[in-house]
């Protein structure tokens, strides 16, 4: 068998930072060209390799191209069964095993698209499976889709949706030694922060996945200067919801609990708005991954582009080699038994017809 560590780490020293992946996206579409059973696209900075059997169903395989920037760990080292290097985790492992399914798996018994896309790691609006779906959605077309993000080889079911607001709190300038004659915005932040500190937070089972709903005051910016009363302070808040409630009704939520604080003159705006992904385990492919390999599931609590497939009505999940509390770290690392368990798996899915 081949050997997916040190696969991984051939891929983990070819550099591909966010908006620098052209020439690793280059190499990748060579590899699959090569691959006599599938036919190649290039949209970008974006690959998708299809196979076109006829098979009665279709799943998308999809993984990142791309990395957060360099913390000191850009050269790959294998040390045991534990590769360390920047990517290793999130996700050239992921990235490893797509590639090895689509060189090796030539009769599957679904059509597969393996799609390899840029800018995963920035902005939604880079996104290069967003890319996909605006210039060439016909090469995503599928029933069910399966992203490599890590996840120590479970499945992470559907994903949270998440919403940032921008509140603008009103005052009135003053001379500090006579702020009476004026009005300081930033101490009129101390109520609603309170109310945020004090937030319970829901924990819905949606299709048998416990999410856990947040909400954290995560950017505060008010001042003049050091002798003058504030007349405007800025507080945005981040709000991560279940996919049982909607994008309107999660920015409804927030508003509800902010409008008793706001009067005429401030401001309640919307910065970024990704509405969640439902877990999609009752799809029988699915189901019969589950049952025929006892794999652990739980909820997506962060946002990942599973949400992409979702609002399409494509079930989604998310499963792939690597612990995601080491991505983005300098300590980024990934264990052979995790990228093997995740290759069983994948080749399970790709191999034995729902039962």
């Amino acid at each position: 068998m081949t050997d997916l560590l040190a696969m991984t780490a051939e891929l983990v020293d070819f550099p591909s930072v966010s908006f620098a992946e052209g020439a690793f996206a280059d190499w990748v579409e060579a590899e699959l060209r090569a691959v006599p059973h599938l036919s190649v696209d290039r949209v970008g900075d974006n690959v998708v390799a299809r196979t076109t059997l006829g098979r009665g169903t279709r799943i998308v395989l999809g993984g990142h191209l791309d990395t957060v920037p360099v913390n000191d760990n850009a050269t790959a080292r294998i040390e045991g069964d534990t590769l360390h290097g920047l990517g290793s985790a999130d996700m050239k492992g992921g990235l490893a095993v797509m590639l090895h399914l689509a060189r090796t798996v030539a009769e599957p018994v679904h059509d597969v698209t393996y799609v390899f896309y840029a800018r995963e790691e920035v902005a939604v609006e880079h996104n290069g499976l967003r890319e996909l779906f605006h210039e060439r959605p016909d090469l995503l077309e599928a029933d069910l889709a399966v992203l490599g993000e890590p996840t120590s080889a479970a499945i992470e079911a559907g994903c949270q949706g998440t919403l940032r607001v921008v509140i603008t709190f009103t005052g009135a300038r003053a001379h500090t030694a006579r702020g009476w004659m004026g009005r300081n915005a930033v101490h009129r932040l101390g109520d609603v922060l309170r109310t945020i500190a004090a937030y319970e937070p829901r924990q819905p089972v949606v299709d048998g996945c416990r999410y856990h709903e947040g909400l954290q005051a995560v950017f505060v910016e008010g001042g003049v200067a050091g002798n003058v009363v504030p007349d405007v302070a800025t507080l945005k808040l981040n709000h991560r919801f279940a996919p049982d409630r909607s994008a309107d009704d999660a920015v409804a939520h927030v508003r509800a609990i902010v409008e008793p604080y706001l009067e005429p003159g401030d401001s309640f705006e919307i910065e970024d708005l990704s509405p969640g992904a439902r877990p999609g385990l009752d799809h029988p492919v699915f189901a019969g991954l589950v049952a025929r390999n006892n794999i652990e599931v739980r909820a997506k609590l962060g946002w990942t582009d599973v949400a992409f497939f979702s609002e399409r009505g494509i079930p989604a999940i998310n499963l792939g080699p690597g612990d995601a509390t080491l991505a983005h770290t300098r300590a980024e690392r990934l264990d052979r038994a995790s990228l093997e368990a995740c290759w069983a798996a994948l080749l399970d899915l790709l191999t034995v017809g729902p039962e």
